[in-house]
Order: C-alpha cells, then sequence, then structure tokens
C-alpha cells in the first residue's frame, strides 16, 4: 500500500481519470482527476502520511467536488421546462365528435370521428343519428362513451 503515498500515482491517476472524461462523459471522473490532484499535493508536502488518511480525503474532496459542481449547474444552468398532461385520455373528456354511424338505441355500439379516426362508441341508452355532434363523456376500454349534444349545443357549433 505504499504506492498510495507516492506523488506519481496520484499524478498518473489524475491524467487518466481526466483522460477517461473523454470517452465517458458526465463529469464525475474530471471531479476524481481534480480530487487526485489536490491529494496529490497533500502527499508531496507531507499532510498526507497514511494510505487511510490519504483515500478519506480523495474520496471526501471527490465527492464535495461533484456536490459543489451539481449546485453550481443546477443554479446557473437549470432547465425550464415542465412537463404538461402526460395523460392523453384526460385531454379527450368533454371533446365534440361527429357520429357516423348510429349509436343506441339501448346498448347498440356505434361509430363516432375523433382524432382523425373513428372510433367504437357507446351512448346512454338513446338513440344518436348519424351526423349528429356528441360529447365524449368517458372511456370504457376501447370505445368512448358520448351523450348527444342539445339542439342549442349544435346550432352554435354551426352559426
Amino acid at each position: 500500500m505504499d504506492f498510495i503515498l507516492l506523488f506519481e500515482t496520484w499524478i498518473i491517476l489524475a491524467v487518466i481519470l481526466s483522460v477517461a472524461e473523454i470517452f465517458i462523459p458526465g463529469g464525475i471522473l474530471i471531479n476524481m482527476g481534480i480530487a487526485s490532484l489536490f491529494v496529490a499535493f497533500g502527499v508531496k508536502f507531507g499532510w498526507l502520511d497514511t494510505w487511510v488518511f490519504t483515500l478519506t480525503v480523495w474520496f471526501i474532496t471527490a465527492s464535495s467536488l461533484l456536490f459543489l459542481v451539481y449546485l453550481f449547474t443546477d443554479k446557473f444552468i437549470s432547465d425550464n421546462k415542465s412537463v404538461e398532461n402526460v395523460n392523453e385520455e384526460l385531454d379527450m373528456y368533454g371533446k365534440d365528435v361527429l357520429v357516423t354511424e348510429k349509436i343506441g338505441p339501448g346498448t347498440q355500439a356505434g361509430r363516432v370521428e375523433f382524432q382523425g379516426t373513428t372510433w367504437t362508441a357507446l351512448g346512454d341508452g338513446s338513440e344518436i343519428i348519424a351526423g349528429s355532434h356528441a360529447t365524449i363523456v368517458c372511456k370504457e376500454n376501447i370505445s368512448l362513451v358520448v351523450e348527444q349534444k342539445t339542439n342549442e349545443q349544435q346550432l352554435s357549433l354551426n352559426p
């Protein structure tokens, strides 16, 4: 374990880690290389005299550098992005659809046009004729559950 107390060991380790950062980017290896330089000078000036103390100082220095770099980059180079709604089903509720195939009466399924394609649609038991407009209430498995728009709502769609 005497090689740990050699100045040259830590300089070589610093060079190897710094060069490895080119091939394995991420900032961790360069922090370990800089910590190796600090330890090399600590060994050179006799501040670090046991291998346990030397490795402890190297580990604490590398960890501290990583933490400080994280704080710096998080504060000055932060990303200002936000995650919007990722559940597409929530976006479809309350949307207007065109009934392309009669829905009902009862539990008879029909078809509606939504987002450029046709979907199987279920109603509330009443009959919704083809060509009318409906509103999506919910989604049941792969079918949309819709309710017919009232006459006032349909007139507001076609001014």
